[in-house]
């Protein structure tokens, strides 16, 4: 019998064996992790019973869809991949764009669970008759475009020569949609994949196609008239923030030495829509269309997208859009991940700056960046080292109070020190230094919102309420983007109307009461606002399932536990940390409140989460998410 929202089974994949076996998990348990995310996370969390190595055939790498996609609605081509990431040794969740989510769930599966380590190098195909490797070794050393071009037909996904080259911030590509954080394309070259490829026409039934499609309707009307998701991205992309983020001491420079950067003008939105856009482009079902196409070279290519452009720019003192464009396509079709890349070689610059290691690299002098990107994911001579990442680039040479990462990932683009909230998301983040996992509240702090972000108040409660809906928004298989569409577009078109900057003022107070309730009573929480958090009720009406805004708030704040059980499982121990930098030293010498006041809200927050003084969810807590068979896990 088939289960609405699902192809209806999924595949284990034994490299090392090449067994190839289908299960499909109980539909109490999909409902329960939602899907994506959530039930790779569980997925992980049980069939790997200790700590676990990133580099070994134990390592499971999931690969997995959501009831949402391959349903219509919009804004869910979307699939995730999780795995123990290389560069952090703690469970790593990377959600994706492009088509190939679609494409697994048309050729009748909705995860692939991979294991073990192939003797030979290989492709995965995937169609509605089964899965079959296939040998890779033509494609090997091929860069990611030139692989995908070889694949034939259908979704695909690949690694570019950093993932085959172990870059422990590889990443994985599907069409030119990035995967980008944690290492996923590193795992896939240990285990000697090169890619996969997904083809099928199976469509997914749910039980009221023309109410769903109805609804659908009227959700992509409401992104279309929404200021966020219908103006200011479809105009210019994610560096539509780059303004925002300068006149709120966000946009990270100089290795997040600063705020702010005088050549912000060269690299924004703006200026790329005037001297470098061809066209926008987005994913498939997505009216959005966030994406920019520009011209590079006489070609056509995808253009950065903010987080790149932040760390390849303002973070190594670097104002030349079209270098930074380059960069952005090389380390694409490299297959490494632009943000973890970025810092790295600005730590770099300042470790050779403080005289502690002499290895050339001077902020502002980036004529040799892709050169250097090219050996870099070759591991080629010294620059190997920068393909370990900074947490371990700081264990070599020192710099530690400088080295901008939690718990092994580094930092997008958003300097913390103008935006409290966001610096306690990037602290209790179980990804580590990432502001989606970590609640997003930048868009609250300055990027949408005018909410105060030096202040701390109810920044505790804020954060796990924005973490846990975006945990389950993630899961479901929607874009995260479209979250931001819950806000009031008059809110967003007028922030300095008197009557808004009120709002903005109360925001903390109404908002950290209001949360901080919805936390606590979600249970009895049984109602829908469809126009207005559309994500519970498209998940209802593509499976069938009971889902409401209190179960859905609840599954999120499930899949975070969890997440963080499998994190405390591969040894994280009081994690929940910034470097010095963030910390100590003051961003503005004027303003003491201009560091993250990391203490206070951390102690709020584990109080507010039910989590002990080391982090650690108490056994009453988890037996409220239904998680007690998990209780037994301490730190390792």
């Amino acid at each position: 019998m088939a289960i609405y929202g699902y192809a209806g089974k999924m595949a284990r994949i034994d490299l090392s064996t090449g067994r190839i076996e289908h299960f499909m998990p109980p539909e109490t348990e999909l409902v329960k992790y939602l899907g994506g995310k959530g039930l790779a996370a569980k997925i992980i969390y049980d069939e790997t019973g200790e700590r676990v190595e990133a580099f070994s055939e134990e390592n499971l790498i999931v690969i997995s869809t959501s009831p949402l996609n391959a349903s219509g609605v919009p804004s869910s081509s979307r699939f995730n991949i999780s795995t123990i990431s290389p560069l952090t040794g703690l469970l790593v969740a990377s959600n994706c764009g492009g088509d190939f989510g679609l494409h697994l769930k048309r050729a009748g599966y909705d995860a692939l669970v991979i294991s073990g380590k192939s003797p030979g190098k290989v492709l995965i195909k995937v169609t509605e008759s089964g899965i079959e490797l296939c040998d890779a070794s033509k494609l090997w050393g091929k860069t990611v475009s030139e692989a995908q071009a070889m694949m034939g037909a259908g979704g695909k996904l690949a690694i570019g020569v950093a993932g085959e080259n172990l870059v422990r911030y590889a990443c994985v590509v599907s069409g030119e949609r990035v995967a980008g954080r944690g290492g996923a394309g590193a795992v896939l070259g240990y285990k000697q994949v090169k890619g996969i490829v997904a083809e099928g026409n199976l469509r997914v039934a749910v039980p009221d196609p023309e109410k769903l499609k109805n609804f659908s309707r009227r959700w992509i009307g409401n992104l279309k008239k929404h200021a966020f998701t219908s103006e200011q991205l479809p105009k210019l992309g994610t560096l539509s923030f780059v303004r925002k983020m300068q006149a709120n001491n966000m946009l990270a420079t100089k290795n997040f030495s600063s705020g702010r950067f005088d050549g912000f003008e060269l690299l924004s939105g703006e200026t790329l829509r005037d001297k470098h856009l061809v066209k926008n482009k987005g994913c498939t079902t997505c009216p959005i269309q966030c994406g920019r196409i520009v011209k590079m070279d006489g070609q056509e290519v995808k253009g950065p997208e903010l987080e790149s452009l932040g760390l390849l720019g303002p973070n190594l003192m670097n104002d030349d859009l079209s270098l930074i464009i380059r960069l952005n396509h090389l380390c694409d079709e490299l297959g490494m991940d632009t943000v973890s890349f970025g810092s790295s070689v600005g730590f770099a610059m300042e470790l050779n700056e403080k005289g502690l290691w002499d290895n050339g690299l001077c902020f502002g002098d980036c004529k040799d960046l892709e050169s250097l990107a090219v050996e870099v994911a070759h591991r080629a001579g010294k620059w190997a080292v920068l393909a370990e990442g900074v947490r371990r680039i700081s264990e070599i040479y020192g710099g530690s109070e400088f080295a901008i990462q939690t718990k092994g990932l580094e930092f997008v683009a958003y300097e913390p020190r103008g935006a409290q909230g966001l610096g306690l998301g990037y602290a209790t983040s179980n990804r580590g230094g990432c502001n989606l996992d970590g609640g997003h509240l930048a868009i609250l702090e300055g990027l949408c919102l005018g909410v105060n972000g030096s202040s701390i108040r109810g920044k505790a409660v804020i954060a796990v309420f924005f973490q846990d809906l975006l945990a389950a928004v993630s899961a479901g298989g929607s874009c995260l983007l479209t979250s931001f569409a819950v806000f009031s577009s008059n809110v967003v078109r007028n922030p300095d109307k008197p009557i808004v900057r009120l709002y903005f003022r109360l925001f903390p107070r109404m908002m950290g009461r209001l949360f901080g309730f919805m936390h606590r009573r979600a249970g009895i929480l049984h109602i829908n606002a469809p126009d207005k958090l559309p994500f519970p009720y498209a998940y209802k009406l593509v499976t069938g399932s009971k889902m409401d805004i209190g179960r859905f708030i609840r599954a999120g704040e499930r899949i975070y536990n969890l997440e963080r059980l499998v994190d405390l499982r591969q040894g994280l121990t009081d994690g929940d940390t910034l470097p010095a930098r963030l910390t100590e030293e003051l961003q503005r010498p004027d303003d003491p409140s201009s560091v993250v006041q990391l203490a206070p809200m951390l102690k709020k927050y584990y109080k507010i989460r039910g989590w002990d003084e080391h982090g650690v969810p108490t056994e009453k807590r988890l037996k409220k998410l239904g998680l007690l068979d998990a209780a037994s896990v301490r730190r390792t």
